[in-house]
């Protein structure tokens, strides 16, 4: 039996599940046979042996292979609320002004981001929704900032009377706003996001920019509708209101929420980044509240989630390159 497993499983690719021909008493010496010599037995039935050929890296070496602002635990975003002033067609959190809130609270958040930065939180997103809903946003903002650098996603069309004073209020140091710019023009920021919300957002980046905020403009665009011409104008706009180039971002529709069509996404193919909603935590942002993606309905312990996700991810990734290696072997 020994020989035959040494034949064999030693002759496999690391990783790859080796089946050998056994009887369900020989179960035990075969378990034996795989602590020893570094191998997975993952189960006797049916008359065969299934065993994972070793070795295999530790979650500590496979988290350790992705830049340490991407590792699992890294960011930690929270959904502020879910309702929104506007009703983008390809959301994927799917806010609108007739979404329900769903606010977690400025005292829950303090909590959240405090026990994060305890399990290697090193930046925290805020999201909705919109945020700048939310009357006691600085306070929410002035906890997250104490603890990691914030950076707080809006679409800037909220800066007046009580919400501009917010606004103030908020720390410079620590903290980006994100505000939401589709294109140069009104025209297909308008399409998805409502006539006249590209000039109110535009006025919002120029008032952020003027009270000394740092500014990252993000666009979301559908496959085919940012061209080589479309994209050098939205730099050019935003070059002359003074954002960095490095806080010009254009990224794709994510296929989820009222998107249907964009990026497909899974839990497989995502570097998650820890989410928490009043709902739960779940692996990615642009995920949130979709059962496929969901953590754990318990918002604590939080450390006791980001362990979880950091496993999954390290078991996914170990998968991955056991397949890249059959295939190259192949």
């Amino acid at each position: 039996m020994v020989l035959d497993l040494v034949e064999r499983v030693g002759g496999a690719v690391a990783g790859s599940l080796v089946e050998v021909p056994a009887a369900a008493t020989d179960a035990d010496l075969i378990g034996r046979w795989c602590e020893r010599a570094g191998h997975r037995l993952v189960a006797v039935e049916d008359g065969v042996a299934r065993i994972r050929r070793g070795p295999f890296p530790d979650d500590a070496a496979v988290l350790a292979s992705v830049p340490a602002e991407r590792r699992p635990g890294a960011r930690l975003w929270i959904y502020t609320n879910f309702d929104c002033n506007l009703a983008c067609d390809y959301c994927c959190a799917k806010s609108s002004p007739k979404a329900e809130r769903k606010a977690i609270g400025p005292e829950l958040i303090e909590r959240l981001v405090a026990e994060g930065a305890d399990h290697g939180v090193t930046e925290v997103f805020l999201t909705g929704g919109e945020p700048f809903l939310l009357l006691d946003l600085d306070r929410i903002v002035h906890a997250c900032v104490e603890r990691a650098p914030t950076t707080l996603l809006t679409n800037g069309m909220l800066f007046r009377g009580r919400r501009l004073d917010m606004l103030k209020a908020m720390p410079r140091e620590g903290l980006a706003l994100q505000i939401s710019l589709d294109s140069a023009t009104p025209g297909l920021h308008d399409r998805h996001r409502g006539a006249g919300s590209w000039q109110r957002a535009l006025d919002g980046i120029r008032t952020a920019v003027g009270e000394g905020f740092r500014v990252r403009v993000a666009a979301t665009v559908a496959a085919g509708e940012s061209g080589a011409d479309e994209a050098r104008a939205f730099h050019a706009l935003l070059d002359e209101v003074g954002i960095d180039r490095d806080d010009q971002v254009i990224r794709p529709i994510a296929q989820r929420g009222f998107a249907e069509d964009g990026v497909a996404l899974t839990v497989e193919s995502l570097i998650p980044e820890v989410t928490v909603t009043a709902d739960g935590v779940w692996w990615h942002p642009v995920a949130a509240e979709h059962e496929d993606q969901l953590v754990t309905r318990d918002l604590f312990p939080l450390g006791a989630a980001i362990e979880q996700v950091r496993r999954r991810f390290a078991e996914y990734r170990r998968e991955s390159d056991t397949a890249a290696q059959r295939f190259t072997c192949a």
